[in-house]
């Protein structure tokens, strides 16, 4: 499997829950349909890439499915905590995390509820 935002390879990384591809150069994370659920506990171990070199491939948004190869992936927000922009195949519904996503969806904060609370007390 390749990296679908800097075409390196993406290695497999082991946990007691599964299996995880990360990129070897950009640290980008791929968890098949909805393994990222399950995972969250493992974030800190997963997740060992900069979150400044994350950013940079944040802007990066389209790309193909690294698993489907040709199918697009499309942008996501996350709900709880809409400053997470993750991509999402449509296909096989796996996700792609740049460097330091996943271990920010993890840690639900202060700061975090205090947003969301923000966002609903405006609308």
């Amino acid at each position: 499997m390749q990296c679908p935002k800097c075409q390196s390879a993406m290695e497999k990384v082991p946990t007691q829950d599964g299996v995880v591809d990360r990129c070897v150069a950009c640290k980008g994370l791929w968890f098949d349909m909805l393994e990222h659920e399950d995972l969250k506990a493992y974030a800190k171990m997963l997740d060992v890439g900069s979150d400044e070199q994350g950013q940079v491939h944040n802007k990066i948004d389209r790309i193909n499915c690294p698993s489907c190869t040709n199918s697009p992936m499309t942008r996501m927000v996350d709900p709880g905590q809409p400053h997470i922009w993750f991509e999402r195949c449509s296909t096989c519904f796996g996700s792609y995390f740049d460097a330091g996503e996943f271990r920010d969806l993890a840690s639900f904060t202060l700061s975090d509820f205090l947003k969301r609370f923000a966002l609903t007390a405006r609308n």
